[in-house]
């Protein structure tokens, strides 16, 4: 396995996109980066750019406005890529799924690799999804 290939699993860039919840998750998923939890300390680093980014990380329900700008994220990170669905929204559309304007989950729109279940889903388990979606993005570069 090449250096930048190793490189992609030890020291993985996420990007995070929520597209448009109760904010409980995205709330959650910023936490990971505080001095109480520091996945920074892991090389796991948040960017704002898709196209640095390793794995979307993804929170709330998706609506037809926010499903081409999540199909437009995801068409921009280079390949291969992890997609990690937070929240009982991000999953199935959680409680809102019933609503006119809910398509349901993020894999309605977009692949997802890793579902981190809770409303709201705690940073633990946002970080334990992050370890198990790297060890399938490992899989996949050692088969290539």
């Amino acid at each position: 396995m090449s250096f930048l290939k190793t490189s992609q699993i030890k020291s993985p860039w996420l990007m995070h996109f929520d597209c448009g919840s109760c904010n409980g998750c995205d709330i959650e998923t910023l936490a990971c980066l505080t001095p109480v939890y520091d996945v920074e300390r892991f090389g796991i680093i948040n960017v704002g750019n898709p196209r640095h980014a390793d794995v979307l990380v993804v929170t709330g329900t998706v609506n037809p406005r926010n499903a081409e700008i999540l199909k437009n994220i995801y068409s921009q990170m280079p390949d291969p890529k992890l997609v990690i669905a937070v929240g009982a929204c991000g999953c199935s559309g959680g409680v809102f799924r019933d609503a006119p304007n809910v398509l349901g989950g993020i894999d309605k729109v977009i692949p997802v690799d890793v579902y981190v279940p809770g409303c709201p889903a705690k940073p633990e388990a946002i970080m334990d999804a992050v370890v198990t979606g790297l060890g399938k993005l490992k899989g996949i570069l050692e088969a290539s």
